[in-house]
């Protein structure tokens, strides 16, 4: 088979014959996928790790990791995430992408929980231990500690790991779905 033909069978296979909808809905259970993994190691490795320190470190830290996380590649993928799924879900509007589009749906609708949960969440307490200021000019590290509320952002940074981890396993089952 030749390069062409071949593009052409993945063309006919995929929803509404169109290729673009294929490698969008690959693009957005792959973004999605990093996003689980992003939050989940956060919630394995980074925040334990962090939560076993002293308050100057705590903060020092948390201050840092949240400054270098907040950069374009993150924001491609954080939102890309959104976007691609919803893209892949308009994409699967026709009669042929049919089988996957409620897969695609309820993916989009939990990703978008996270969206809305970081936003409301999770970026005001990030936002207000940078906004502490200087480490040196801190005059109470542990009641910037105690502001964060460590167990809330942890907590609801749980049910982004679970929410996220849903998704994409959704947009796998979509990926399955589309192919037959």
């Amino acid at each position: 088979m030749t390069a062409p033909a071949a593009w052409q069978l993945a063309a006919e296979q995929s929803a509404g014959g169109s290729l673009f909808a294929a490698v969008v809905l690959i693009l957005a259970t792959m973004t999605t996928g990093v996003m689980a993994g992003v939050f989940g190691l956060f919630a394995n490795t980074i925040m334990p790790g962090l939560g076993r320190t002293d308050d100057r470190t705590f903060v020092g830290a948390f201050q840092q990791i949240d400054r270098a996380i907040i950069n374009p590649l993150f924001m491609a993928f954080f939102f890309g995430a959104l976007v691609l799924t919803g893209l892949a879900g308009a994409l699967h509007l026709g009669a042929a992408g049919r089988r996957a589009l409620p897969w695609i749906a309820v993916a989009f609708v939990l990703y978008l929980a996270v969206v809305v949960i970081t936003i409301a969440v999770n970026v005001p307490r990030n936002d207000a231990i940078k906004a502490a200021g200087d480490l040196e000019r801190i005059g109470d590290l542990a009641q910037v500690r105690r502001e964060f509320d460590e167990a809330r952002w942890r907590a609801f940074n749980w049910v982004r790991v679970v929410l996220t981890t849903g998704s994409f396993a959704l947009l796998c089952v979509s990926l399955l779905l589309q192919r037959g």
